[in-house]
């Protein structure tokens, strides 16, 4: 485990290799799991703001499980989170022509018709964070629907954390992000 700042990261975010590959997993973890993706009070709130913005992204299934329960439920852990189709897909989702799984919230942020993003948790994945009172653990969550973003993340040699990026800036900012740098470069030995 690496400190930085008020988190604690398991050394796996320094040593697995990773970089999604869509074309072979189809984004099933936007389908596949125990309940919906984690989300803030606060990101809830704001996709309250925007459903309108993107509400004829989102299947007639998933408008209907709206209509009926909202966006998301608390969980059997007591966790927000979003709800799902069928007990399966996220209600954000969509399949693309090669049937490949993706987030109407990003679609729509990243065709600048919305200027919220998809939940923090989504775009952290495989990154779960657990909030604790002192601290917040960044941990490797591994699942088998991931292999192939192993695979290419060995074959190009990208730590997840590199990967990550984007959203571990997004989640703790910049400064943190450059201490985990930093830290990256002191467990490689590298001055």
């Amino acid at each position: 485990m690496i400190q930085i700042q008020n988190t604690l990261l398991s050394d796996d975010i320094f040593e697995e290799r990773f970089i999604c590959d869509l074309c072979k997993c189809k984004g099933e973890c936007c389908v596949e799991g125990e309940s919906g993706a984690p989300i803030t009070k606060e990101e809830f709130q704001e996709i309250e703001g925007i459903l309108s913005e993107i509400w004829n992204d989102l299947s007639p299934k998933a408008q209907e499980v709206i209509n009926k329960q909202g966006i998301a439920y608390t969980d059997y852990d007591g966790e927000l989170v979003t709800s799902l189709v069928n007990g399966k897909e996220c209600v954000f989702t969509y399949f693309d022509a090669d049937g490949i799984c993706k987030c109407a919230i990003d679609n729509a942020y990243r065709e600048g018709r919305i200027s919220v993003r998809k939940p923090v948790s989504c775009h952290l994945y495989p990154i779960r964070l657990t909030e604790y009172s002192d601290f917040t653990a960044v941990n490797y969550h591994r699942w088998s629907i991931c292999e192939p973003a192993v695979r290419l993340g060995r074959k190009e040699g990208i730590p997840l954390y590199r990967f990550l990026r984007e959203p571990l800036t997004r989640k703790f900012g910049e400064e943190w992000y450059n201490e985990v740098c930093e830290a990256a470069k002191l467990l490689k030995g590298e001055e």
